[in-house]
């Protein structure tokens, strides 16, 4: 596995724990907050440890959004769709949807503003970065989901 897709992986592995909480995280799949805490380490000493599947399928039941299953289909090329018995949209309707998706965008736009204004961005300006596109990326799924109810 190469550097930059371990990497990718580990980034979405601490998104997962942290959406939840890392003590709740850990009581949930049986793992010790220090042993989650190994599985997205950027040391080099843990740069081979990766969340086991049955870890990742235990703590995303509880998440949010489901991080790591998420990244894996980036990687492949795969777009998610949830289920409508699943589905995380909220009541607002499209109108709701498009209102929200421009408000995280220019969320997104400012934090990119802020963290490139000196040149370059570091490791904590690219995981807001990276937690604000996420956030577009539920709400297009919400819009998505809209949209399919209208047109059945």
């Amino acid at each position: 596995m190469s550097n930059a897709i371990g990497s990718y992986l580990k980034k979405h592995s601490e998104a997962l724990v942290k959406d939840l909480g890392i003590e709740a995280a850990a009581a949930l799949c049986g793992k010790s907050k220090a042993t989650l805490g190994r599985y997205y380490s950027d040391h080099p000493d843990h740069a081979d440890r990766f969340m086991p599947i049955d870890v990742v399928a235990a703590i995303e039941s509880a998440a949010r959004f489901p991080h790591v299953t998420a990244a894996l289909a980036d990687l492949r090329g795969i777009t998610l769709s949830y289920d409508s018995d699943h589905k995380n949209a909220r009541s607002g309707g499209i109108n709701s949807d498009v209102v929200a998706l421009s408000q995280r965008f220019a969320m997104l736009m400012a934090e990119y503003n802020q963290s490139i204004e000196d040149g370059r961005i570091t490791i904590n300006e690219a995981k807001r970065l990276l937690t604000e596109t996420l956030a577009i990326q539920k709400v297009l799924i919400d819009m998505k989901l809209h949209l399919e109810d209208e047109a059945v």
